[in-house]
This record gives C-alpha cells, sequence and structure tokens, in this order.
C-alpha cells in the first residue's frame, strides 16, 4: 500500500488557503497512485490558531472546511488535523483532532490525549484531552493514530531537583494492546535547535520499544514566532531512520507500507549542522512573518556592527535586496568606521542606504532639557535620547513606504536590559533577539563560509553601542563568552546561581548578571515578536512575573 507524508507550511486562519494546499496535494498524490496521505496537526486551520478557538464561527468554518477535503478524497484517504465538537456535559468544548477522510466523509477520528502546558504551549486551555483509545483498520493495517505530544509522555520533567515523567498516562501503551501494524504521529513541533537530538530520540525510542514502524508528519514554515522545520520521518520498527524530509521546506514523499517492513535501508546522513539549521529556521522565520502579514518590504538600522550587519543579510536572503533598506544614523560619538563599514556592506547586498547624521535632533533635545538637567552629569539618559531618535527616524521611514521594522537586539544584550527601551528595542520583529552574542559570531562565518560577506572589520571590532566616548559593551557586561555561558544556564538549563560554573565564572559575575536579568523583565515584556530557535525564548516561552522580588 502507498502512503504519502505532506509536510506543509500553513497560514492560521487562512482556511481558503490552506484548504486549496491541502487538496492540491491530495492530487498530487493520487497521481503518484497514493492510497492514504498524511497531514500535520490542525492543519485545516494552521498552529497555533490560540484564542481563535474560543469564536464559535472559527470553529464552524473549519467543520465546514473538513467537509469540503473530505469531498475531494475519492479513491484516496487523508488524515488532516482539525478541532472538534466536544459532545460529551463535561470538559472543555473542544477535541484536538486526526480526522482520517475518505470518499467524502469522515471514517475515523482520533483525538489528542497528552496537551502540552510548559514552554510556549497552553493547549489544555482549549482542548480536552481524551482517554479512549482505538487503532484505525485500513486496508487490512492496523493503524495507530497519534497527535504530537501523544508519543511524548516519557519525556522526563527534569531539573536541579527532581527528575520525572510529565505524563501519567502512555496513549501507545494503551494503543500496543490492539496490536498496530503502523504507529502514525501528525504533529506541529516548533524548532529548537537544543532539541532536535531530543526529537528524533523520541521517535525512534518509541519506535524500536513497541516494535513498530513510524510515520510522522510534521508542518513546516512560520507563524510569527514560531518557526516549524519540518523534518518528518520514516522510522522501521527497529528505532532506525529510514527517510527524514527536508528542514524548512515544504515537501510530498510517496512510500509504501512494505518497504518500511520489507527492510528499507536506515539513512546513514545526518541532518545539517547546529549554525546551519538555526540560520535556515531565521529566514523562513522573517519571509513567512512578511508573507503572511501582506508587508514586502523591511527597513534597519545599520550601525557597522555585527548585529545589524547579521539581520541585514538575514533580510535580504527572505526577502530580496530590493525589498530592504537600511539608514545610517551617526553621532558625534560614532567611530568613522562605523560608517564606512556599514556602507561596504550595504553596496556588497545592493541595499539602499541613506545617511542621517543625529546631531542636530540631538543638540536639540539637549538645549530644551538643560534648564531641567542643570547641574547634573551626563548620564544613560543621554545615551538613551540617541537611540530613542534613531528609533523615531526608523519609524517614520516605516510608516512613510509601508515597511516592518526589523529589531537588531541579540538574546545577550535583551536577557541584561542592554538596550533603550523604545529606542534599540524597536521594531515589529525581533530577528535575532533568541541567539547569544556568542552564536551570533558562529551565523556570521557561516554566512561568510563561501565568501567575504560581511566585512572582516565589522567582526574583529569590540562591540561597542557607541553612545558615549570609547564606550564598548565589556564596560558594562561581563565578555560575551562567561555572559552567554550564565544566561544559558540560567535560563534554559534553569540552574539556580550557587550551582553555574565555567571558566572565568565568579559568585559575584553571576550575582550581578542575574540581578539584571530579573531587572529587566519590564523591557522584555515590551520588546517586539523575537523568532523562537531555542527552547526558553522570550516571550511566550518564559513567563515571568513583572514585580517578584525572588
Amino acid at each position: 500500500m502507498r502512503f504519502s507524508v505532506a509536510q506543509l507550511n500553513y497560514h492560521i486562519g487562512n482556511f481558503e488557503a490552506n484548504k486549496e494546499k491541502i487538496i492540491s496535494a491530495i492530487k498530487k498524490a493520487k497521481e503518484e497512485n497514493s492510497d492514504l496521505i498524511i497531514f500535520s496537526e490542525l492543519s485545516v486551520p494552521g498552529y497555533p490558531p490560540l484564542d481563535l478557538l474560543d469564536r464559535y464561527d472559527f470553529v464552524e468554518k473549519c467543520s465546514r472546511t473538513v467537509e469540503e477535503i473530505a469531498r475531494e478524497c475519492r479513491e484516496i484517504t487523508a488524515i488532516v488535523g482539525a478541532p472538534t465538537i466536544n459532545t460529551n456535559p463535561e470538559g472543555k468544548k473542544l477535541f484536538n483532532s486526526a480526522l482520517v477522510l475518505s470518499e467524502g466523509k469522515i471514517l475515523f477520528s482520533a483525538n489528542k490525549a497528552l496537551l502540552p502546558t510548559y514552554d510556549i504551549f497552553d493547549e489544555y486551555r482549549y482542548f480536552q484531552p481524551d482517554r479512549k483509545f482505538m487503532v484505525f483498520p485500513y486496508r487490512g493495517f492496523r493503524i495507530a493514530l497519534t497527535i504530537c505530544e501523544d508519543i511524548w509522555d516519557e519525556q522526563p520533567f527534569d531539573n536541579e531537583f527532581e527528575k520525572k515523567r510529565l505524563y501519567t498516562v502512555s496513549p501507545m501503551d494503551e494503543l500496543a494492546k490492539q496490536d498496530p501494524d503502523i504507529i502514525i504521529n501528525i504533529s506541529a513541533s516548533p524548532f529548537s535547535y537544543t532539541k532536535i537530538d531530543v526529537k528524533t530520540s523520541v521517535f525512534r525510542n518509541k519506535a524500536a520499544k513497541h516494535g513498530i514502524p513510524l510515520i510522522s508528519s510534521n508542518q513546516t514554515g512560520a507563524n510569527a514566532e514560531l518557526i516549524f522545520d519540518g523534518a518528518s520521518m520514516i522510522i522501521n520498527g527497529k528505532g532506525e531512520i529510514c527517510y527524514r524530509l527536508p528542514f524548512f521546506e515544504e515537501e510530498l514523499r510517496t512510500f509504501t507500507f512494505e518497504d518500511i517492513f520489507s527492510g528499507m535501508p536506515p539513512e546513514t546522513g545526518m541532518f545539517s549542522n547546529t549554525v546551519e539549521l538555526i540560520h535556515k529556521a531565521l529566514v523562513t522565520g522573517i519571509r513567512d512573518y512578511f508573507n503572511k502579514s501582506g508587508i514586502k518590504k523591511a527597513v534597519l538600522g545599520l550601525s557597522g556592527g555585527i548585529d545589524s550587519a547579521i539581520v541585514l543579510c538575514l533580510a535580504v536572503e527572505a526577502l530580496g535586496n530590493e525589498n530592504v533598506r537600511t539608514l545610517l544614523m551617526p553621532s558625534r560619538y560614532s567611530s568613522e568606521h562605523s560608517v564606512s563599514d556599514a556602507v561596504a556592506l550595504a553596496d556588497k547586498l545592493n541595499v539602499r542606504y541613506d545617511i542621517i547624521s543625529i546631531e542636530k535632533p540631538f543638540k536639540a533635545f539637549e538645549e530644551d532639557l538643560a534648564p531641567l538637567f542643570a547641574g547634573k552629569k551626563q548620564d544613560v539618559t543621554e545615551e538613551n535620547i540617541q537611540a530613542r531618535i534613531r528609533a523615531v527616524l526608523l519609524m517614520a521611514v516605516a510608516n512613510k513606504t509601508g515597511c516592518i521594522l526589523l529589531n537588531t537586539s541579540n538574546k545577550s544584550e535583551a536577557a541584561v536590559g542592554y538596550g533603550t527601551l523604545y529606542g534599540d528595542m524597536a521594531g515589529g520583529l525581533s530577528v535575532i533577539g533568541d541567539v547569544y552574542k556568542t552564536d551570533i559570531y558562529r551565523l556570521v562565518n557561516h554566512i561568510n563560509r563561501n565568501e567575504e560577506i560581511i566585512p572582516q572589520n565589522i567582526i574583529s571590532k569590540l562591540p561597542s553601542a557607541e553612545l558615549r566616548p570609547d564606550q564598548f559593551d565589556t564596560d558594562s557586561l561581563p565578555e560575551y563568552r562567561i555572559l552567554d555561558s550564565i544566561l544559558y544556564q540560567y535560563i534554559e538549563q534553569q540552574k539556580p546561581p550557587e550551582r553555574i560554573t565555567g571558566e572565568g565564572i565568579t559568585r559575584e559575575i553571576t550575582e550581578r548578571v542575574i540581578r539584571l536579568i530579573n531587572y529587566n523583565e519590564y523591557k522584555r515584556y515590551q520588546a517586539p515578536p523575537i523568532l523562537r530557535i531555542s527552547s526558553k525564548s522570550f516571550g511566550q516561552g518564559r513567563i515571568m512575573p513583572l514585580v517578584s522580588k525572588y
């Protein structure tokens, strides 16, 4: 029997576009003589629909769209994801369902049992977990149909204090009692560079534990902060990966069940390196944020530093150089090479740039505020004024030309509040806000792997905001190698301060960094949406109280 895996990019709430994409894939699968085509979790409305699920008209539109897709399922069966009404008198009003469509109707449905409520997930807010488990008989095969988290039941809840299973029920253990031949898992699993190996292990271990081949169909593309890597897998009953669909690309592939059972050879190559995947993820995130918002053009401030340089490169790759423009906004403190380096990069990428000095508006602010500031020394106030002048100029261009302002702050800066609220933290999308400074340099090396795109002078110069004479980031922060190690252990690994260790890390430095993290929560609360590439990004993935004293 032939089956197809449809790894597609969906748009939340765009029912017509999602339906057309699904039906087009169904037709292509039929041309390849496929009997079954498998789509991803909540493929009909797009994932995650969030509070749109509270709207009756939205859920109703999902149901009508499922009916329209079902009418196209003649001589082929499709598995799609959609919310369905919980008709029981108690519980949440919806299930997160996998629907089997054939000959114009719904033949079978499986409801998600394990609803994640950690990191960026809050599915129990909307859905009722199901506790009924049934295999689906199809053309002589018995299929265990699962949805994403349903096969993650054995992932540990792991921190410094306890190690325990997160769930009390295992859907696959229950389904295995009914002797299935195949596991199918439809998912909408976001990308995280720290979870690539974990995700692979979860799928392989589940197949090997039960001795049953597993087919996963994951969505790709991005919806706002969340980026989905695709990388759908075919795994044999030994837990060996036989085939992996591409990362961050739409693709439809057709296989046979017989291939899996008769010894389809396991893949020998591994996935791309981590930096390459981060690069692809960020380009995907930018491209889909613009495509799905309906805005084509971007603007950003180009300082001659490494952060704005890498954001420009990513934006050009995602949108095309004709759709990206930059402003160079030197101040009295800007070094000459900052402007020349920025011009060199803009010329290399053939991107429009304009140079606007901020000296006049800065002087005007100084004069107007002089009576209020009499007798007070210059401090961070004057630095922030310069950053906010630049934000005003950038937003003016964005408003006038219909652009989205791309924010260029990195995760290290965002973590410790090394940025100006309503200044260099402004923007409609934070491109590298989940990328530590040390990883920025790794990304630059990847971009420059074949030729020098970003000038060496930008890479080698000491990081500086250039908001006062002879200013460098290390005046206010530990060197980034030390800072990022502390941040990763505290944020991603959630270690308490006394267990954070490493070369150059002292208790004094650690406590100072953590004070900065905690104090600056209010800044991150007002930051633009951040493209998520880690397991603990700021925003939805890390929700902290604003006035905590802990």
